[in-house]
């Protein structure tokens, strides 16, 4: 009975020993060829292996340090974890058993599944999985190859953080920047700072204050920045731009540059087909096109343009509170669309024009451009012409249409062709007033300069009278329709109101313009020393002039 108890007993205590010695943290040798004692450590020799928990360590030679639990490994080490995917081998290591930190150097290589780390200096915490190096290192993996100055690597949540002269590379982009974060399994980066990025056809791609890259699915969203191509820059503080599709969408501050059309555009969201060619700007939208003279200026609630290789098929549609400047031309309209391969302007639904002293309406007005210049109005349906003359009295003329002929971006003659109706005040030397002609005809040309009526013809069986001004009817001087709309004129105060473009000055700190090479600080000792052979050579010199 006794016996029973004392086996009993024997096999607890073997089994007690047992689960302690495999949950223990003391490094076990497993073989070498030759053990050495030595003061304070054993000395391994050829072939070693040791054992810590799951993992095995294997190197051409080791120092035991047993009463610390550490070991210094020297020659083809290598770590493998039976439970754990990571694998490492270095020139050196010191592993110590208590922290489970192990200390790599000189050619390491680290292998996460399919992600391998390759430097000279790292430092691997196994109880966390986190594994940090320093003083240059790089990741390759099978889409994105990435190296930096340092890096903390975490397994166990797949992410890298990359610091200081990062770069990222694959057969797409080249990018740089000082701060990159890099998940590894769905293979995403995410940048603070400033972030410049080259692709392979010579894209610029930048971001001021950060991004995030999906290196598979080739999309990108800048924080900040810049997409410029060889014929476009898009910019927005938040910008996202998907390669595969080609598609660009902005928020805040966005602005579209047509380098071929020098037409940009603003707004406060964007969105552009780049194959296409395609692109919808709303929120306070604003485009310029920039000419050698002067630049014309137009705003709406949204802009929509369409470029082409065909000139017939490209476009520019401002709808709902269109508004343009141009030179001494200004106006208004519901909606405005500009032909860019004839340079010519539609107005539509309630349009008004203003040049120098002249304000035109009608139910639509076509405003062709030539050289840069406005070189002719039409005026479809109820077309409609006044002018304020210096003593404050309104020159008028209608009919059923009209066509104005400019010089100099100045109304030069109208024509009204059908129903033409006329008020005209013959004033003399800008100060008197003679009296009012008011007249009926078909067809009359009316001539200007310097904004002033200076003669008028009426081509067609005309029918009217001249009034002196005593008796001139005030209900006389005004043609039915007149309507004076002189404050919504637009002015470039009303056009920077409604939106003033971010301005973004040209950054000169493009991380591509760094130089690779850097040049060291020379050492004390290297200061000296050419100090040193100075003060030889003067002395030498001297001796040889005495």
């Amino acid at each position: 009975m006794i016996n029973k108890q004392v086996f009993f007993l024997f096999s607890f205590f073997l089994l007690g020993i047992n689960s302690f010695a495999q949950e223990s943290n003391m490094l076990e040798i497993q073989q070498a060829d030759l053990l050495q004692g030595a003061s304070g450590f054993e000395r391994l020799i050829k072939n070693v292996r040791m054992k810590h928990q799951n993992s095995i360590i294997y190197c051409d030679s080791a120092h035991f340090y047993r009463a610390e639990n550490k070991a210094k490994l020297y020659g083809n080490v290598r770590i493998v974890d039976t439970k754990d995917p990571v694998q490492t081998s270095s020139r050196y290591a010191e592993y110590d058993g208590y922290t489970k930190i192990a200390k790599l150097r000189t050619n390491v290589v680290f292998k996460n599944e399919g992600t391998t780390l390759y430097t000279d200096f790292l430092d691997y915490d196994r109880a966390t999985g986190v594994a940090n190096y320093f003083n240059d290192g790089k990741v390759v993996d099978s889409t994105n190859v990435l190296t930096s100055i340092n890096a903390t690597y975490e397994t166990q949540i797949e992410r890298i953080t990359f610091t200081d002269d990062v770069v990222l590379i694959n057969p797409d982009y080249t990018l740089k920047t000082n701060y990159l974060i890099y998940m590894t399994v769905p293979k995403t980066v995410e940048t603070l700072g400033l972030t410049n990025i080259i692709s392979a056809e010579g894209d610029k791609l930048n971001a001021q204050k950060g991004s995030f890259y999906d290196t598979e699915r080739k999309q990108f969203r800048f924080y900040d920045g810049d997409v410029e191509t060889e014929t476009s820059k898009v910019y927005a503080e938040v910008l996202f731009y998907d390669e595969l599709e080609k598609y660009y969408e902005g928020r805040t501050n966005v602005s579209l540059l047509n380098k071929e059309r020098e037409i940009e555009i603003f707004g406060e969201e964007g969105k552009y087909w780049e194959e296409r060619k395609y692109s919808i700007i709303y929120g306070n939208a604003l485009v310029r096109k920039y000419n050698e003279k002067d630049t014309l200026h137009m705003i709406a609630d949204t802009l929509v343009s369409q470029d082409s290789e065909i000139p017939q098929e490209r476009y520019l549609l401002a709808f709902h509170n269109a508004k343009m400047i141009k030179s001494d031309i200004s106006g208004i309209a519901d909606s405005l669309v500009y032909l860019t391969a004839d340079s010519t302007l539609y107005f539509f639904k309630d349009p008004v024009l203003w040049n120098d002293k002249s304000q035109i309406t009608a139910d639509s007005i076509t405003l062709m451009i030539a050289n840069e210049e406005i070189e002719r109005a039409f005026l479809n349906r109820r077309a409609f012409n006044i002018t304020k003359d210096t003593l404050g009295n309104f020159n008028q003329i209608k009919g059923r249409k009209m066509t104005g002929y400019f010089k100099d971006s100045k109304i030069n003659r109208f024509h009204v062709e059908g129903n033409g109706e006329s008020i005209y005040f013959d004033v003399i030397g800008d100060s008197v007033l003679r009296g009012m002609n008011k007249m009926l005809c078909a067809n009359i040309m009316m001539y200007f300069e310097d904004g002033q009526i200076q003669k008028i013809n009426w081509l067609v069986k005309p029918e009217g009278s001249f009034n002196p001004p005593h008796i001139i009817a005030e209900e006389d001087k005004k043609l039915e329709g007149f309507v004076w709309r002189e404050e919504e004129k637009p002015n470039m105060l009303l056009f920077n109101s409604w939106r003033t473009p971010k301005k973004r000055e040209e950054k000169d700190n493009n991380l591509f313009d760094k130089p690779n090479v850097v040049i060291p600080f020379p050492s004390e000792e290297e200061i000296q020393k050419s100090l040193d052979e100075k003060i030889k050579s003067k002395e030498k010199k001297e001796n040889n002039e005495n």
